[in-house]
């Protein structure tokens, strides 16, 4: 074990040699003393593509310091390079990596003691303790002189667009890190963000092994941590999610009735004359459950089964449905749930949907679709709902 500059003990691995990752390099380059970046770089080689990409941020603002460049490239690399600078400073030298943490904060304007002592105050849970140090008065003194420099000689492009790209990156910066916490620890596993975040979406990984390098990551993905499909920074458009966009329904009668009456539009056009007795399988019939409040009206024989990977939502739409039904808590599998006549397939269906339209699993079935899919025969629920219903058969 070494203790490195931010007070964790970390493992520096010397296992053997992993097949090369565009997106995960392997373990064993964390053993720097195989690479000729030994005499200067503490950790690991890679952190090099750090250093280069934090002098490209730099030549890339004094040849276009244009507002998006300035938004971006502080939100960027405030979670990446400095990010990561704070839990493994990258040099061996405590003077380079002092200067380096000099260049960071001016760059990014900044100071970079005050955002470390902040962040791992974050990773201790407890609050972050101010405290004045040589360090921080240099930081901020080079950030006070670069305000100083532009506003005196270029005041038009400080005013109009250096603090307001500044303001705009530092809004950045409190949503990603608002919403990687907002309901607890939060991790996204989508390859192209990590590539381009350095593995930053490994956040759940991070909090867990808060000295664990960068590139090594990948190997703590927790079995039960929470995940989200999106980017930290992009988190808010789950407000507008389709469970979401359910719940909406949920809590307006007149949201209500205007579905019901789109809904039942459509299947009175595409439900097929099926015997009495037949068993009807409503795949996501949780929440404000729709479709079987339609079927019941429209297949008064039939005998219903609602599937539901949601206890709650079940729950929910137990409330509000009369009559009797077999209401199952899990995720639907048509391979193991077999013997309907008729299946329905909600919008926010989980799994291969391809695979129900090309093998469906029933005599006759019905998907929920966007409005530009249209497959077998088909109806538009509604436009404003982007929404059609399509029925397939084998």
């Amino acid at each position: 074990m070494e203790r490195n500059e931010s007070g964790i003990e970390v493992a520096v691995s010397t296992s053997a040699k992993r097949p090369f990752s565009l997106f995960y390099p392997p373990s064993s380059i964390l053993n720097p003393q195989s690479s000729i970046w030994f005499p200067i770089l503490r950790y690991s080689p890679w952190d090099a593509v750090l250093l280069t990409l934090a002098l490209a941020h730099g030549a890339l603002l004094l040849t276009y310091p244009v507002l998006p460049v300035i938004a971006v490239g502080l939100w960027w690399n405030s979670n990446t390079i400095a990010h990561n600078f704070i839990h493994w400073p990258f040099f061996r030298s405590g003077l380079l990596n002092r200067l380096f943490a000099l260049y960071l904060s001016v760059l990014l304007a900044i100071p970079q003691s005050i955002w470390r002592a902040k962040h791992l105050a974050h990773h201790a849970g407890v609050a972050s303790r101010f405290r004045i140090s040589q360090q921080m008065i240099e930081e901020c003194l080079l950030i006070l002189g670069l305000w100083t420099l532009l506003s005196t000689t270029h005041l038009h492009f400080f005013l109009t667009v250096y603090l307001p790209a500044y303001a705009i990156g530092l809004a950045l910066c409190f949503l990603h890190g608002y919403f990687e916490h907002v309901r607890g620890t939060i991790s996204h596993y989508g390859a192209v963000y990590n590539f381009l975040f350095f593995n930053d979406g490994y956040h759940v990984e991070h909090h867990a092994h808060p000295g664990r390098h960068w590139t090594q990551l990948r190997q703590d993905v927790q079995a039960q941590a929470q995940e989200s499909r999106w980017p930290a920074v992009l988190r808010w458009l789950e407000c507008f999610s389709l469970d979401n966009l359910e719940r909406w329904v949920l809590n307006s009668p007149c949201l209500q009735q205007f579905v019901l009456h789109r809904h039942e539009q459509a299947f009175r056009r595409l439900l097929p004359a099926l015997p009495a007795g037949s068993r009807v399988a409503i795949v996501g019939g949780g929440l404000f459950p729709r479709t079987l409040i339609i079927l019941q009206r429209l297949l008064p024989e039939a005998q219903f089964v609602a599937i539901d990977r949601s206890q709650r939502n079940l729950a929910t739409a137990q409330s509000l449905i009369q009559g009797e039904v077999e209401w199952i808590n899990e995720s639907y599998d048509p391979v193991r749930r077999t013997g309907f006549t008729l299946v329905v397939i909600p919008l926010a269906y989980v799994g291969n949907r391809a695979m129900l339209y090309d093998h469906p699993p029933a005599p006759f079935v019905l998907i929920h679709d966007w409005l530009w899919r249209k497959r077998g025969t088909s109806k538009v629920v509604s436009l404003l709902l982007l929404k059609r219903l399509n029925l397939v058969r084998p």
